[in-house]
């Protein structure tokens, strides 16, 4: 091998080593991140699932429990589940059973207490509301709904704004449910009924040729 190659490789072998030097703190920083990253993610995964299986048996005790009729064993269950889909749906189990059971002030607490998931906020919030109007406290309810433009939100706004003596707003809401809502709608004919009662007249609709 010429003089030229050696002095070639050791160059070479040089300049690794002396990057290795420079910048092998750094690698080795690198891999050390790489690797709190995986194992980070693995013990998230295992905690998520752990948290999961807590929050269903949960559910699954109060759910048991509202089927047999005990209701006390079913709010402790229920109210020490954690906030997220099956807390929301154990609580949403032992309101349910409150009402079955004529307990609606217990009922409207529940229902307040809990914090749902944004995919249960709309059952929470409607069941929430039926409940304040049937209780008495119409005013209550409308706050809860909001100005919500959903059909199933603007019957219930009427509901509870007939509830309140506001006739017009009530006759209101009812119209702007039924504008948005789809003709063929099973619900459609109790909210014409309930528009009808509140002295408005439902719209025509016209027929498919």
């Amino acid at each position: 091998m010429a003089i030229d190659d050696l002095l070639d490789e050791h160059e070479q072998g040089e300049r690794v080593r002396g990057w290795l030097r420079n910048n092998g703190a750094g690698l080795a920083g690198g891999v050390l991140i790489g690797l709190a990253l995986i194992f980070g993610w693995q013990w998230w995964q295992k905690r998520t699932h752990l948290q999961d299986q807590q929050a269903y048996d949960r559910y699954d005790q109060a759910s048991k429990a509202v089927a047999a009729g005990d209701l006390a064993k079913a709010e402790v269950s229920a109210m020490g589940a954690d906030s997220g889909v099956y807390g929301t749906l154990a609580q949403l189990s032992l309101a349910k059973a409150q009402v079955d059971g004529k307990k609606l002030d217990e009922a409207i607490a529940t229902l307040r207490a809990i914090k749902p998931e944004p995919a249960l906020r709309l059952v929470v919030n409607q069941r929430l509301a039926r409940l304040l109007i049937e209780t008495g406290k119409p005013d209550e309810a409308v706050k809860v709904i909001g100005e919500s433009s959903l059909a199933s939100d603007l019957e219930i706004r009427g509901d509870a704004l007939l509830a309140a003596g506001k006739q017009e707003e009530a006759k209101a809401a009812y119209l702007k449910a039924l504008t948005s809502m789809d003709v063929a709608a099973p619900e459609r004919r109790l909210v014409e009924i309930k528009l009808t009662h509140a002295g408005g007249t439902p719209p025509e609709v016209a027929e498919s040729t």
